[in-house]
């Protein structure tokens, strides 16, 4: 069956790096691209980067962007997020997610979509705190 498990959230302070990674199974991977999204409580989950299939193209939320690097290592079906100088406001629930292509392309509203994506993983708490 599809498993997206995501690794790697925690506690870390203001101004510090964290390191987040979703190791998934059960599907193509390669014929999918991958993105990140995070929640906190009462809110709808937000886009926060996603890549390419083969990981050629990567797109970022403004809020992020400079940041927060996305990578995938498509031998080892993993999608990574690198984040640093981490801010209190960056503290939510981040989710990995798979967006199925089907013909080769896709549209960057189609990325920053949460209902575009087909797979979830279950989510890994990151907290920015002093």
């Amino acid at each position: 069956q599809v498993q997206l498990v995501e690794s790697g959230g925690g506690l870390v302070q203001p101004g510090g790096s964290l390191r987040v990674s979703c190791a998934t199974s059960g599907f193509t991977f390669g014929t999918y691209a991958m993105g990140w999204f995070r929640q906190t409580a009462g809110k709808e989950r937000e886009f926060v980067a996603a890549i390419s299939m083969k990981g050629g193209a990567t797109h970022y939320a403004d809020s992020v962007k400079g940041r927060f690097t996305i990578s995938r290592d498509n031998a080892k079906n993993t999608v990574s997020l690198q984040m640093s100088r981490l801010e209190p406001e960056d503290t939510a629930v981040y989710f990995c997610g798979a967006m199925e292509v089907f013909d080769g392309t896709y549209t960057l509203t189609e990325a920053s979509n949460p209902r575009r994506y087909s797979y979830w993983g279950q989510g890994t708490q990151v907290t920015v705190s002093s």
